[in-house]
């Protein structure tokens, strides 16, 4: 006799935002395929249309009411979760007709309305996932969430409001998924949090048993051992994204020249004038940030540190601007990413005195990004004629590939062109000779084995 399976309802999603908001919409995806749901690919073909927005940004709010009110126009039925679901009113206002709104991070609460909205039909033939869980990124690299939340209160941010104060994972729960990610063909681990330096605060940094023995919840504990994932003939990237430079980043520096941990630092500095930064309500204004830059690189020369600035701050004077480009002539940051600033409802910064003019706000953003293109340049060139390791992303028919040094994230950073890249696939790892460089991209070709 054979069996009829019964036709899935299916799923549509819209992911918008931050890295942390992808993971979200993974995890709830993970669950609904678990459910029995499929997915699909465009409006028409789904039964309710998913919409994870973004709230940190008056743009971003309103790029997420836009995808939204595509939502409704092309399918109908929409749930809305994410950052902006905290602003259920604005949302219902505009789009009477949506059929749920949620919170961030509100795992059951979505799943709960779209078993509502679309009721799941129980099948054993049907209820499968991945061991891993279901991904939005390509197979070889995954996020690995940390945490939620975060104790700061910069004047110019609502994430605390958004997402609560820092609520750490165990690490033993943190490097179970990993084990896992690594054994579906991860590659990379790219650790994510609103504030990294910070995890396990909450906790008291207490231990939790690990492989015969403990594993504190700290950041260099956990980047330990995260970093011993990976073995010689297979290693693992495990990448540090949102760190706040407090004194024990410091530890982390010798497991990146042992090599546990990927060379790289995403530190969001925000700018570098002391009288900005005391009005951002900055944590870790530290004014011997250079010395301790200085001593990293001493310690790792290959360390790559990321970072993104905010220009335009309200009460920011040219003095202040400048002060932070003679501060990044000697910071000689690799990545570079800015912003100019923007009012955000309910963020402290609104109140603030003397608003920068829009016009000086773009021009000071130019001026800026001209000055870290430069740098960027020239630090690239300097690569050029070196063998370094590269992880590969995408491969073509003619035989090139894109890929990313250990100084690259995915999709914020550059990248590294390949010619002659025949026989690579996605989540390899080559050595790569650089034949050259622009401001932002290096260019080579494969010099070993992949592994």
């Amino acid at each position: 006799m054979t069996t009829t399976l019964p036709t899935p309802p299916k799923i549509g999603m819209v992911s918008l935002g931050c890295p942390k908001a992808l993971v979200d919409s993974e995890r709830i995806l993970t669950k609904l395929r678990a459910d029995g749901y499929q997915l699909s690919g465009d409006y028409a073909d789904a039964d309710v249309v998913l919409v994870n927005t973004c709230g940190f940004l008056d743009s971003a709010k309103e790029e997420s009411l836009e995808a939204i009110g595509e939502a409704i126009a092309e399918n109908g039925r929409v749930i809305v979760t994410g950052c902006m679901g905290n602003e259920a009113d604005v949302i219902r206002a505009r789009f009477p007709d949506v059929l749920a709104v949620t919170g961030p991070h509100q795992y059951e609460a979505v799943v709960g309305a779209v078993h509502e909205a679309a009721p799941p039909v129980p099948s054993p033939f049907l209820d499968l996932v991945p061991e891993a869980g279901l991904k939005l990124t390509p197979r070889h690299y995954s996020y690995l969430k940390i945490s939620e939340g975060c104790n700061h209160r910069c004047a110019f941010c609502i994430i605390p409001s958004i997402r609560g104060d820092l609520a750490s994972r165990r690490p033993d729960a943190i490097l179970r998924e990993a084990e896992k990610l690594v054994a579906a063909g991860t590659r990379e681990l790219l650790v994510i949090s609103q504030d990294t330096s910070a995890y396990g605060l909450d906790l008291r940094h207490q231990s939790w048993p690990w492989k015969g023995g403990e594993v504190r919840a700290h950041m260099t504990d956990l980047a330990r051992e995260l970093g011993r994932l990976g073995t010689a003939d297979r290693p693992v990237w495990v990448r540090l994204h949102y760190v706040y430079p407090y004194p024990h980043v410091d530890q982390v520096i010798p497991l990146m020249a042992d090599g546990l941990v990927t060379p790289y630092l995403d530190i969001p500095f925000q700018h570098a004038s002391p009288k900005v930064l005391k009005a951002m309500r900055r944590p870790a204004n530290d004014a011997k940030v250079l010395e301790r830059i200085r001593a990293w690189r001493a310690i790792a020369p290959d360390l790559a540190i990321r970072s993104s600035f905010v220009v335009g701050f309200p009460g920011e004077t040219e003095a202040d601007f400048q002060y932070l480009l003679d501060w990044l002539d000697e910071a000689q940051l690799d990545r570079v990413g800015a912003f100019r600033f923007e009012p955000v409802e309910g963020a402290a910064a609104n109140a603030l005195p003397d608003p920068v003019p829009e016009e000086v706000k773009e021009e000071r953003y130019q001026r800026l990004m001209d000055k870290t293109a430069a740098i960027s340049a020239a630090k690239l060139k300097a690569r050029i004629g070196r063998t370094l390791p590269v992880i590969i992303d995408e491969v073509d028919e003619e035989g090139g590939a894109n890929g990313r040094s250990q100084a690259d994230a995915p999709e914020i950073d550059g990248q590294v062109l390949l010619r002659d890249a025949a026989g690579l696939k996605p989540g390899d790892i080559v050595p790569v000779l650089i034949e050259d460089a622009d401001a932002h991209d290096l260019f080579g070709v494969p010099s070993g084995p992949a592994i």
